[in-house]
């Protein structure tokens, strides 16, 4: 494969160059809300797994307090 010199005048250089630029920063943006994004899902998950706790407990209690109510005496 030969390699052949591009011409390209520099007005449109810079412009080029301007937009790869601005296509940095958006990927740096993106970058950025997704890490927060992240964060929020982590910080949801740590919420649900502690009323997932709560409730765990208040349902042992009432399967204890049915059981004892409820269990024959003799």
């Amino acid at each position: 494969m030969q390699e052949a010199n591009v011409f390209v005048k520099l007005d449109e250089y810079k412009d080029i160059l301007d937009i790869i630029e601005l296509i940095n920063e958006k990927v740096k943006e993106a970058r950025t809300v997704l890490g927060k994004i992240n964060d929020l899902k982590n910080q949801e998950d740590s919420e649900l797994e502690m009323w997932k706790t709560a409730l765990d407990n208040v349902d042992r209690k009432v399967e204890f307090i049915d059981r004892t109510l409820f269990e024959p005496k003799y």
